[in-house]
């Protein structure tokens, strides 16, 4: 199938914009209304828009009638107490599928490879369409944090590092990477996520905020990441057999290089 996509992205399938001059926005997160969700680590989500305007995370594809991750309904008693948040996120002039705020708690970099996923925001997605992808802007100062992007879920050569410090912003096909978040802190990391689809609305917010499609990933201590990949084979293993107790057969995992 042929959608429209970003050619900002063609290349290496993400791109970091410009810092927000974050300090400057009001602090409008903690007054949501949040709740969990399944989701990589231990989270919560504060809903800014949904299907159908009402607190809750689930795909649109979930719901009656289904649809892709577009034309999301925004939720009166959120955005009345974040109206910088939603400005934001309506800045592209893109359309806006989910939307919400997401409360991670601190973890470890085994956590973080171990709940790597990939996004499912095209599904349904009409041929000749945009592509939906996913943005991410850090609103809490997670310096050394960093949201962690890989072609091949086993394989950490793949792996790009990118850093969550106030104000980033990040555009990711998400189906085209797994991802996670390692968040190195103490507190809380919050950020907003938005569902934008492609399109010359997308591109030219893109080409406007200066997107780089090179930017630097992270360097990681070898030793660091040879105990996360067995820790993540460890996770994977013991997962198996507990399903297998259950009578369910699941895929084996690649070796542990």
């Amino acid at each position: 199938m042929a959608f429209i996509t970003s050619p900002a992205l063609a290349e290496t399938g993400y791109v970091v914009l410009d810092d927000h001059p974050q300090s400057a926005d009001p602090i409008e997160w903690p007054e949501l209304d949040y709740i969990g969700w399944r989701s990589s680590g231990i989270t919560r989500f504060a809903p800014l828009a949904s299907y159908a305007g009402e607190i809750e995370c689930n795909g649109f594809w979930n719901h009656t009638p289904p649809r892709t991750d577009k034309d999301g309904v925004w939720i009166g008693s959120q955005i009345a107490k974040a109206p910088v948040l939603v400005a934001r996120a309506q800045e592209p002039g893109a359309n806006v599928g989910r939307c919400r705020v997401i409360e991670l708690q601190p973890n470890t970099y085994a956590d973080a490879i171990y709940n790597l996923h990939q996004d499912d925001n095209n599904r349904l997605n009409e041929d000749g369409t945009g592509w939906v992808v996913r943005a991410w802007m850090n609103l809490t100062d997670d310096a050394d944090s960093l949201l962690i992007l890989r072609s091949d879920r086993f394989d950490p050569a793949t792996e790009i590092r990118l850093p969550l410090h106030a104000g980033s912003r990040i555009i990711v096909d998400t189906q085209r990477f797994w991802h996670a978040v390692w968040h190195r802190g103490t507190a809380p990391r919050y950020s907003l996520i938005v569902s934008w689809t492609s399109g010359p609305e997308l591109d030219a917010y893109l080409a406007e905020n200066g997107a780089n499609a090179h930017p630097a990933s992270v360097d990681l201590p070898a030793a660091l990441i040879a105990e996360g990949q067995a820790e993540l084979h460890r996770r994977i293993e013991e997962r198996r057999r507990a399903f297998e107790a259950h009578g369910i057969i699941m895929e084996p995992t690649p070796p542990l290089n």
